[in-house]
């Protein structure tokens, strides 16, 4: 499994694990996690400064995204009015691990996987289940369902 560090100036550290598929075509697994961890990278970038406009812009025009409370947020627009009403935290950082993708069809990609937010120094983290959908858009990938639940058993 590769192992992809990411160290950003204020040394944030996001590291992505991938879990292949079984998957006949090693270049394409290959090529998937390449877009996967690119994707995965600008959202660790931007989510560092709260960033909302290069947020949204990483979603589909069509997203739906269920972030950290119960509404569903639409498009670009939804992503971006969620993302615009978190606190300002001081230091918030996120870290993607056990990443397992799918070539789902040929602009089409299934993503899940572990995400470890931080938002203050000494705060306790906030680890959730990580799903997303990633499609050709115009021709660009763009998450087009994002979907986070907590790790504790609901049953």
């Amino acid at each position: 499994m590769p192992t992809i560090s990411h160290r950003p100036s204020h040394e944030m550290v996001g590291t992505l694990r991938f879990a292949h598929p079984t998957n006949s075509e090693i270049g394409a697994t290959m090529q998937t996690d390449d877009i996967v961890s690119t994707i995965m990278q600008k959202w660790a970038t931007a989510f560092t400064r709260l960033d909302s406009a290069t947020l949204s812009s990483l979603y589909s025009k069509n997203a739906f995204f269920f972030g950290s409370n119960p509404i569903l947020y639409r498009g670009n627009d939804g992503v971006k009015a969620y993302f615009d009403q978190l606190p300002r935290w001081a230091a918030p950082t996120v870290q993607f691990t056990e990443v397992s993708t799918a070539l789902v069809a040929p602009e089409l990609i299934n993503v899940a996987g572990t995400a470890t937010f931080l938002t203050e120094k000494g705060a306790a983290p906030l680890v959730v289940k990580i799903t997303w959908g990633i499609v050709r858009e115009d021709g660009d990938w763009k998450i087009v369902s994002h979907h986070v639940s907590p790790m504790t058993p609901l049953i």
